[in-house]
C-alpha cells in the first residue's frame, strides 16, 4: 500500500513536470481589475505584448471592473492553479476591498500565489480647470469655506482612500461621487460633474496639456519629471499623507514552483526590455520587479498599512 502511494506520488509529479515543460501551449489570460483604458489597463497590455512575444503564446487582457478589484480578484481565485490564469492586481482588489469588508471576499495573503510586483503608479491630484482654487493650500481654504459643495469623483479604491486620508488630515468635507475607473470619471470632470479627482496621467494628463484640467500636486515622494512644477503633497502642506499605489501579478493559490518560476522569469524579463521600459516611462508607471517571496511579504505588510490608514481616515468595514 504505502509502495502504491509512492508511486502514485512519483507519478503526479511527473505529470505536473511535464505540463511545466510544455507551458505554456494555449492563450494566457490576463485579468485586470479595471476598465480599458485605465492605467492598470495599459500596464497589462503592455507587460502581456512582451511577454506573449516571448513565450509563443497570447497573452489576453481581460476587463473585468467592478467591488474594488474584488471581481477580478474573485475570478482568479476560483481558477485553477495552472498558470493559464493570472490577475494584475493593484492595491485595491489585494489591500483596500478585502480591509473593507467585515467579511472579506477572499484573503490576499493566502488565496493567491505571487508572482512578481510589477511597480508603482503615479497618482496626480487633478481639478476642472473652472475651479477657482490653484494650489492645495487655495483648495483647501476654498473647501473650509464651502463644506460639502465641492465634489470629487473615484475612479478606484486608491483615489478613495487618498481622498480620505487626504481630507481627514486637512479638515474638510467633500462629496464623493464613485465611478467604476478613471476614463468615466475623467469624462465628468472636464465636463463640471465634479470637480477633482486623484488619478493617473494615463488619464488626466492630455487633459492637463490642453488646459481642461490644472494638477494640483502629486502623490509622489519627489516631484515627477512629466509634470516637474507640480509638486508633492508634502511640499504643498500635508507631510503625513502616505498612500502607495502599486500593481503586482499573482495566480490563484498552490501554483507549482517550477511555473511560479517560470512566469517569473518572463515577466520580470519584459520589464528589462527597453522598448517596455519606454513605454512604461510614458505612463509615468515605475517599474519594480521582484522574486515572488519579496512579493508575498510586500503583499502582507501592505494589507496590514491599508486597515491601519483606513481605520485612521474613519472608513471602518461595512
Amino acid at each position: 500500500m504505502r509502495i502504491a502511494r509512492i508511486l502514485a506520488t512519483l507519478s503526479l509529479a511527473a505529470v505536473a513536470a511535464s505540463a511545466a515543460a510544455q507551458y505554456p501551449n494555449k492563450p494566457i489570460k490576463l485579468i485586470v481589475p479595471f476598465p480599458a483604458g485605465s492605467a492598470t489597463d495599459t500596464v497589462g497590455r503592455i507587460l502581456g505584448q512582451s511577454v506573449s512575444a516571448a513565450v509563443g503564446q497570447t497573452v489576453v487582457v481581460e476587463n473585468k471592473a467592478g467591488a474594488d478589484g474584488a471581481i477580478a480578484g474573485s475570478e482568479v481565485v476560483k481558477s485553477a492553479p495552472d498558470g493559464y490564469t493570472l490577475l494584475l492586481a493593484t492595491n485595491s482588489p489585494m489591500a483596500v476591498a478585502p480591509a473593507m469588508k467585515k467579511v472579506p471576499p477572499y484573503d490576499p495573503t493566502t488565496d493567491f500565489t505571487p508572482i512578481t510586483d510589477v511597480g508603482r503608479y503615479t497618482f496626480f491630484l487633478f481639478a476642472n480647470a473652472n475651479l477657482p482654487a490653484k494650489t492645495l493650500g487655495e483648495l483647501i481654504a476654498y473647501a473650509k469655506a464651502n463644506p460639502g459643495k465641492l465634489a470629487y469623483a473615484t475612479g478606484n479604491t486608491t483615489g478613495i482612500v487618498s481622498f480620505a486620508q487626504m481630507n481627514a488630515l486637512a479638515g474638510v468635507q467633500m462629496l464623493h461621487v464613485p465611478y467604476k475607473g478613471e476614463p468615466a470619471a475623467i469624462t465628468d470632470l472636464i465636463g463640471g460633474r465634479v470637480q477633482l479627482i486623484w488619478a493617473t496621467p494615463t488619464t488626466g494628463l492630455s487633459h492637463v496639456k490642453d488646459g481642461k484640467l490644472r494638477a494640483i500636486v502629486t502623490s509622489l515622494k519627489n516631484r515627477s519629471p512629466i509634470l516637474p512644477d507640480v509638486p508633492t503633497i508634502a511640499e504643498a502642506g500635508l507631510p503625513k499623507f502616505s498612500i502607495l499605489s502599486w500593481a503586482a501579478l499573482y495566480g490563484p493559490a498552490k501554483m507549482p514552483k517550477d511555473l511560479v518560476e517560470r512566469l517569473n522569469k518572463e515577466f520580470v524579463a519584459a520589464m528589462k526590455r527597453p522598448d517596455v521600459m519606454a513605454a512604461m516611462e510614458k505612463q509615468a508607471f515605475i517599474l519594480n520587479p521582484s522574486t515572488p517571496e519579496e512579493l508575498g511579504a510586500f503583499t502582507k505588510d501592505q494589507f496590514e498599512e491599508y486597515k491601519r490608514i483606513l481605520r485612521a481616515a474613519g472608513i471602518q468595514p461595512e
